[in-house]
C-alpha cells in the first residue's frame, strides 16, 4: 500500500495531462476528472483512475490538484452541490494550478476555509515541454505550512518552486510572468521578421542572439516555432488573451503603468479576432507578419 496522499486531478488539458502522469509516475495514487473523454482514457492508460464526476474524484482526496483554463471554470468546479467543497472531506489540500485572478484565488481560499479546507494557489510557467518535462516554475501563494505540506508533490512537477506570498500571490506573479512573456515573444517576432527581410540566415542569426544578452527562456523554446512557422498550441493565443486581461486589470488596480504591455495586449487580442486565438503564443509573429505587408 502507498504512504503517499491520494489525488484527485481535476482538468485534463495540454498541461494537466502530462502534469497528472509525471505524479503517477512518482508512484502517487491519481483519481482524475475532465470533460474530455479522450484524455480520461489517457489518464487510466498511464496507471490513474478516471471517474465521471468531480464529486467522485475529490471524495476520498487528500490533495486535490485543479488545472483548468480560466476564474469561470475555477469557481464552476469548486463550488455548488456538485463542487469541489461540498464533496471535498475536511482537511483536504486545494492546490489550484489554473491562471485566475488573484481575487478569485483569495475568495477560493476563504470560502473553503470555513469548510475546513485548505488552499494554495500555484499557478505554473514552463509551457507543455516544461509540464512533459517536469522542470515547471511554481509561484505559490497561501500559508506557509500549507507549502510545505503541498512542496513534495509540486517537486515532482516542478523545478523552480517558490513561496511568492499570502493567498493570490502566486496568480499575480503569474500575471507579471505572463507580462514578461508576452513582450518578449512580441520582441522576438520583431527580431524574426527584421531579420527575414534583411536577408539574414535566421537560424544562425538566432543562435548567436540566444548566446548573448538577448537570449532567453523563450527563444530557446520558441526557435523552432518560428523557423518552422509552426504555431501547434502549446499554451494557447486564447489564454494568453485571457492572461492579459489580468494583468492589466490588476495593474490598473494598484496604479501601475503597463504601456508596452497594453500595446502587446491588443496585439494578442487582434490575433484573436483574426481567428489565431487556437494557435500557440508564437503565433504572434503572424500579426508582425500581416503588419509588414504578407498576406496570411
Amino acid at each position: 500500500m502507498s504512504t503517499l496522499p491520494n489525488i484527485a486531478w481535476i482538468g485534463l488539458g495540454i498541461m494537466g495531462s502530462p502534469m497528472a502522469e509525471n505524479l503517477l509516475k512518482a508512484g502517487y495514487p491519481v483519481t482524475g476528472f475532465t470533460l474530455e473523454q479522450d484524455k480520461l482514457e489517457r489518464l487510466a492508460a498511464a496507471g490513474g483512475s478516471a471517474v465521471g464526476s468531480i464529486a467522485e474524484a475529490v471524495k476520498d482526496a487528500d490533495v486535490i490538484i485543479t488545472m483548468v483554463p480560466a476564474s469561470p471554470q475555477v469557481e464552476a468546479i469548486s463550488y455548488g452541490e456538485n463542487g469541489i467543497l461540498e464533496n471535498a472531506k475536511s482537511g483536504a489540500l486545494i492546490i489550484d494550478m489554473s491562471s485566475i485572478t488573484p481575487q478569485t484565488s483569495i475568495d477560493l481560499a476563504k470560502n473553503a476555509a470555513e469548510k475546513g479546507i485548505r488552499v494554495i494557489d500555484a499557478p505554473v510557467s514552463g509551457g507543455e515541454a516544461g509540464a512533459i518535462e517536469a522542470v515547471l516554475s511554481i509561484m505559490v501563494g497561501g500559508e506557509k505550512a500549507d507549502f510545505d505540506a503541498a512542496l513534495p508533490i509540486l517537486e515532482t512537477l516542478g523545478k523552480t518552486i517558490v513561496l511568492c506570498g499570502p493567498h493570490g500571490s502566486g496568480q499575480t506573479v503569474k500575471a507579471a510572468n505572463q507580462l514578461i512573456v508576452a513582450v518578449n515573444i512580441q520582441a522576438c517576432a520583431e527580431a524574426v521578421v527584421f531579420l527575414e527581410k534583411s536577408g539574414v540566415d535566421l537560424n544562425a542569426a538566432l543562435d548567436v542572439l540566444n548566446g548573448g544578452l538577448a537570449g532567453s527562456t523563450v527563444l530557446t523554446r520558441k526557435k523552432d516555432n518560428f523557423l518552422n512557422r509552426d504555431f501547434k498550441p502549446g499554451f494557447r493565443i486564447d489564454l494568453h488573451h485571457k492572461d492579459m486581461g489580468i494583468v492589466t486589470d490588476a495593474a490598473r488596480n494598484v496604479g501601475a503603468a503597463l504601456p508596452v504591455g497594453a500595446v502587446v495586449a491588443q496585439l494578442v487580442a487582434s490575433l484573436r479576432a483574426q481567428g489565431d486565438g487556437g494557435l500557440d503564443h508564437s503565433a504572434l509573429l503572424r500579426a508582425v507578419e500581416r503588419l509588414s505587408g504578407a498576406q496570411i
